[in-house]
Formats: C-alpha cells, sequence, structure tokens
C-alpha cells in the first residue's frame, strides 16, 4: 500500500464521522450504532439515505448540502478514494454527512431493519458477466429490503445501457412500482436538483457524448424474487476506471 493511501487513512482514523469496521472486528462486537444511527450519531429523526459505493462522496456530500433536512452516508470498501468526500464534509462543518468502510455485502451488519429510507447507486460496475456482482440483481435486492423502510427507495443512476437495461428489466420482473426512468437524463424532463451534482467520471462521460441513464423506484417486500430472462447486449465500450470490464459484446 502507497504512502499516500497510508497517510489517508491515518487522517480519516480522527475524523469523528467515518467509520472503518475490519470484518474480525464486526464478528467479536459487532456494530454499536445499528439500529441508533438518528439518536446515537445524527442527533435527530430525519431520513437516512445511503450511497453504496460512494467512492469520493461527491453524491454523499452533494445530497448532504442539497437536503440538510436528511441524512447521508457514503459507504465503499475503498477507504482511499472516501477520504476526500470525508475531508471535505468535515471542513464544511456538514452534521448529516458519514461514511462507512465496508463491504455492502455486510450492509445488514450496521443497519437495523426499516432504518434506511433510500439508497443510491452511483455508477456502479455493470458486472456484465456476473449476476451475483450486480447492485441491482435480486441477491441484492433482497440485502437491501433488510434494511429499507417499507417504501424505501433505489436510485441508479450509470453510463451504462447494459446495467441500465438489466436494472429496468429486473424491476419490471418483479413488479416494483418505478418512480422515474429515462436513459438520456439530462435531455429528460426530469427537474431535480440532483442533476446539479456530477462526479469527475460522469462528466468525463458526459464529455465523451455518452448518455446517462436514471431510474428511481421503490423496493418494496416480495415473497420471493426473480431474475429477468432476457439477453442484452454488452456495452460497446471501456468505461473509465474499469480496467476489467468487457469492451465489446463478445466478451473478449
Amino acid at each position: 500500500m502507497g504512502k499516500n493511501k497510508l497517510a489517508k487513512f491515518d487522517d480519516m482514523a480522527a475524523y469523528p464521522h467515518v467509520f472503518q469496521y475490519p470484518f474480525a472486528v464486526l464478528q467479536e462486537k459487532g456494530f454499536e450504532l445499528k439500529g441508533h444511527w438518528h439518536e446515537r450519531f445524527f442527533k435527530n429523526d430525519n431520513p437516512i439515505v445511503l450511497e453504496l459505493g460512494c467512492g469520493k462522496g461527491e453524491y454523499t456530500v452533494g445530497l448532504g448540502r442539497l437536503f440538510p433536512e436528511k441524512n447521508f452516508i457514503g459507504v465503499d470498501i475503498k477507504g482511499a478514494r472516501m477520504w476526500t468526500g470525508a475531508k471535505e464534509s468535515l471542513e464544511a462543518g456538514m452534521t448529516n454527512v458519514a461514511f462507512l468502510r465496508t463491504s455492502i455485502e455486510l450492509i445488514a451488519s450496521f443497519f437495523a431493519a426499516g432504518e434506511v429510507a433510500e439508497i443510491w447507486l452511483t455508477f456502479p460496475d455493470p458486472q456484465m458477466k456476473k449476476v451475483n456482482k450486480r447492485l441491482t440483481s435480486t441477491r441484492f435486492m433482497k440485502m437491501y429490503r433488510e434494511i429499507l423502510a417499507g417504501d424505501g427507495i433505489v436510485h441508479l443512476k450509470t453510463d451504462s445501457n447494459f446495467m441500465y437495461t438489466y436494472t429496468a428489466e429486473m424491476v419490471k420482473a418483479n413488479h416494483y412500482p418505478v418512480l422515474f426512468s429515462t436513459d438520456d437524463l439530462y435531455h429528460s424532463d426530469l427537474v431535480d436538483d440532483i442533476l446539479s451534482i456530477k462526479t469527475y467520471y460522469e462528466q468525463q462521460w458526459l464529455d465523451r457524448g455518452l448518455n446517462i441513464k436514471y431510474i428511481k423506484f421503490v423496493c418494496e417486500e416480495r415473497e420471493q424474487l426473480v431474475e429477468p430472462e432476457v439477453e442484452i447486449e454488452y456495452d460497446p465500450y471501456r468505461s473509465f476506471n474499469r480496467s476489467k470490464r468487457s469492451a465489446l459484446a463478445s466478451g473478449k
């Protein structure tokens, strides 16, 4: 690990709004804020919104500024990235923002049933070959359902036509209510403050002429979830920061 990454980890260790829990510690002691985020950390009853795979935390911090009446928590396994948003929010004195370094698969270890109101997935790896790693797969919907309120909302914002199409088909197959959906966000009729927030890579994709897709749906309780039985063409390009992402429909 580089010195720069180590310095960032050391820096964040002193941040009161950053939680880094190794799996061994989680197994032994559990997480004391599970079920108590409102009263013990945020000190209010405002809705809790998660950004899963938050990267540098642009959305966590950006949404936190736009919506002071909500609480935002950025979640990512890569702490060196999250340091950017953690530092920015700390220096700005934001009291409605926190960061959690952990694997998304362990999310139910940190939040109680019904404790989360919304989940944001901002430009996740589409995982075109591995359904179980896809953050909008039914596997992950089951995880989200463990912590979401009854009318909990999931947002997906992506450059990937594959990811957007798959998610739309998954939503349709499981009859989730769709609140908004578009394959060209910035030329849609959506009037929303989220359009003012753009990540570094999102701006790069826009500069390349790629459309940004967005879908917002209610992740309702379901007795059984089904994967969509459709074939979806792979994205015909290699996206930024995804060295293993397939560039061809053949998967090569």
